[in-house]
C-alpha cells in the first residue's frame, strides 16, 4: 500500500487569475482552513503516513502552516527548489526523500481520493505510472487527454486541440521512484517531458473518474469550492418501493392517481428535513422509453409529489430520473451511478460523504460505484424505521 504522497505546492505560475498572490495558492483560505489542508486530511484518511511538499514560491509559509505534520496525524517534510524550477526538476530534486512508490498530486486540485481503489487499478494495469482522468461529462473544462478502451493514455495535449480527447488530467499520479533515473538533465516540465515519454511507451494508465475535482485556477471557482467544502448533510432516496408503493413488474406509475405514499414515508421525509438533510430523489423510469408514459406525465407526477411535500414542510432539493430502457447503455440507469454523479456535480457536494437509501440491489450497486454509504431497505421495509436507524448511528 502506498504510504507517501508528494504535493507540488509552489513554483512557476503561482497566480490565481487575474491576481498575483501574496500567499501560496494552496494556502488560500476556504472556511478558515487552507485549501490544501482539506487535501492533507483526505490523504491521512486514506492511510498516507508521510507528505512531502515540493515548495518554491513563498514555501516558508507552507512550512509554517503545517510544521512537521504531527498535529495532522502524519509526517510532513519539505523540498525547496528555486522559483524558476519546473515541475520535473522539483521532483528530481526531492528524489532522496521519495519512497519506491508514491502518490504525486497538485496542491491546488482537490478530488475525493479513494487510494485503495486507485492502487488496485494501478497494479492491475501493470504500467510504470498512472494518472487520474476526470470524465468531464459536465464540460467543467476542456479535455486534454485521450484514454483508450484498455485504459491506457494515448494522447496528452496541453493545447486541448487534439481530436477525440475524452478526459482531463487532474493529477493524482502513482509513480515508481525508478522512473527518475530516466529524467533529463537541466530544468524540465514533468507534464511536457515525462508524460509524453510514458505515453510513447504505452506505460501511462488512465484511471477514469466521474467524481468532480475542484481546482484553484480562477477567482470564479472559489465560491463553488466554498460550497463544496461547506459542512452539509446529503441523502439520496430511491422512489418506487421506498417513498411510494412499487408497481408490479413491467408496470409503471403513469399518473398521479397511481402514486401511493407508503406508510410513514412522509414522516420519514419530514424527519430528514427537520434534521437539515438535503434530499435528492434518484429513480429509474424506463416506462418512458418503453412508450407507457411520457416525460411530461412524469413531470406532472413529480410536481404533485413536491406539492404534497411542501404541505408537510418537506424540502426536496432535486429529483433525477433516467428515462432510458435497460438496453440503451446510458450512464444514468441504475445500477450505473450517473444520476448520483450528476446531482453531486450540479449541487457541489462530496458524494463520498452522502448516504443512499434504496430497496433494490441496483441501488446498492449504484451507491457503491459512486462511493457513498448505501442502506438497502428489506422487502416491505419502512423508510421511517430505516431513517431513524441511520440517524441514530450517524
Amino acid at each position: 500500500m502506498i504510504k507517501q504522497a508528494v504535493i507540488l505546492a509552489g513554483g512557476q505560475g503561482m497566480r490565481l487569475r487575474p491576481l498575483t498572490l501574496t500567499i501560496p495558492k494552496p494556502l488560500i483560505p476556504i472556511h478558515n482552513k487552507a485549501f490544501v489542508q482539506y487535501l492533507v486530511e483526505r490523504l491521512q484518511k486514506n492511510g498516507i503516513k508521510e507528505v512531502v511538499f515540493l515548495t518554491g514560491y513563498l514555501g516558508d509559509q507552507i512550512e509554517k502552516y503545517f510544521g512537521d505534520g504531527k498535529k495532522f496525524g502524519l509526517k510532513i517534510t519539505y523540498s525547496y527548489s528555486p522559483l524558476d524550477c519546473d515541475t520535473g526538476t522539483r521532483i528530481r530534486n526531492a528524489s532522496h526523500l521519495l519512497d519506491n512508490m508514491f502518490l504525486l498530486l497538485y496542491g491546488d486540485n482537490y478530488w475525493p481520493l479513494n487510494l485503495k481503489e486507485l492502487t488496485a487499478f494501478y497494479k492491475k494495469a501493470g504500467t510504470k505510472a498512472l494518472v487520474t482522468v476526470y470524465k468531464n461529462n459536465d464540460s467543467y473544462t476542456k479535455n486534454n487527454m485521450r484514454v483508450n478502451m484498455k485504459r491506457i493514455v494515448e494522447v496528452y495535449d496541453k493545447t486541448r486541440k487534439a481530436k477525440e480527447l475524452n478526459g482531463v488530467d487532474i493529477g493524482f499520479f502513482i509513480l515508481k521512484k525508478n522512473i527518475i533515473k530516466d529524467f533529463p538533465h537541466g530544468d524540465f516540465s514533468f507534464e511536457e517531458i515525462v508524460l509524453p515519454n510514458l505515453i510513447k511507451e504505452n506505460q501511462l494508465a488512465g484511471f477514469f473518474t466521474q467524481h468532480k475535482y475542484y481546482g484553484l485556477s480562477t477567482l470564479e471557482r472559489i465560491p463553488v469550492i466554498e460550497e463544496f467544502f461547506k459542512p452539509r448533510k446529503v441523502i439520496f432516496l430511491d422512489r418506487d418501493g421506498v417513498i411510494n408503493k412499487k408497481p408490479p413488474k413491467a408496470e409503471y406509475v403513469k399518473k398521479w392517481k397511481d402514486f401511493h405514499f407508503l406508510p410513514h414515508a412522509l414522516s420519514a421525509l419530514k424527519l430528514l428535513s427537520q434534521e437539515k438533510y438535503e434530499i435528492y430523489i434518484i429513480t429509474n423510469q424506463a416506462g418512458i422509453a418503453r412508450g407507457h408514459m411520457t416525460e411530461n406525465n412524469l413531470k406532472q407526477i413529480h410536481k404533485k409529489f413536491l406539492l404534497e411535500c411542501s404541505k408537510n414542510s418537506i424540502v426536496i432539493n432535486g429529483i433525477y430520473y433516467c428515462p432510458h430502457n435497460w438496453n440503451d447503455n446510458c450512464e444514468c440507469r441504475k445500477p450505473r451511478p450517473g444520476m448520483l454523479f450528476q446531482a453531486a456535480a450540479e449541487h457541489h457536494f462530496d458524494l463520498t460523504k452522502a448516504v443512499f437509501i434504496g430497496d433494490d440491489v441496483r441501488d446498492a450497486e449504484a451507491g457503491k460505484a459512486a462511493g457513498c454509504k448505501t442502506i438497502l431497505m428489506p422487502p416491505d421495509g419502512d423508510l421511517l424505521k430505516s431513517v431513524k436507524s441511520f440517524l441514530k448511528s450517524s
